[in-house]
């Protein structure tokens, strides 16, 4: 088994400023970036969500957009959150603190998120057809409907992080 502190043990994905965004495979092909040649943008849509997450259509699903700021983030299956590097001198460091700040997190509301199979995370700048061209994610979530909140947290006087945590939803 992998530990934390292993290398390679983790991905970590980067923004080149903006948004990430977590869009269902099956549609990948229907989000085109920062190119477009509408006068908006899927990038700019992406931008213009307000706070931690946000959901916004893409083709006949919609995608999860992690904004507030262009943190590195991971995803921690055995947690259902994508994690979020705000501060932290090691990645030790800042997994380590993982469980006492989703112990202690305030959540933001919660939004539902229905989602057709598996996500690839990556910055909302590139079209989807390029995912596999810059740094991306991909995160095998079952077919479903999900409740999706996220907090930010400091679980140390150094340590920063952001969650954004996925509960399968029964009904």
């Amino acid at each position: 088994m992998a530990r934390y502190a292993d290398p390679g043990a983790v991905e970590w994905v980067e923004s080149g400023g903006g948004p990430l965004i977590a869009i269902p495979e099956v549609v990948l092909p229907f989000w085109s970036g920062a190119d477009g040649d509408d006068m908006s943008s899927d990038y700019d849509r992406a931008c213009d969500v307000d706070g931690f997450i946000g959901l916004v259509p893409v083709g006949d699903t919609r995608a999860l957009v992690l904004g507030d700021e262009p943190a590195s983030t991971s995803y921690l299956p055995e947690h259902g959150t994508f994690v979020r590097w705000c501060a932290a001198e090691s990645e030790d460091e800042l997994l380590s603190g993982v469980p006492a700040a989703l112990a202690a997190a305030v959540w933001e509301p919660e939004v539902q998120w229905n989602v057709p199979g598996p996500v690839v995370l990556f910055d909302a700048a590139w079209p989807g057809t390029a995912s596999a061209r810059t740094d991306h994610l991909r995160v095998a979530l079952e077919p479903g409907r999900y409740g999706v909140r996220a907090a930010y947290v400091e679980p140390g006087p150094e340590t920063w992080l952001g969650l954004v945590q996925l509960r399968r939803l029964t009904s």
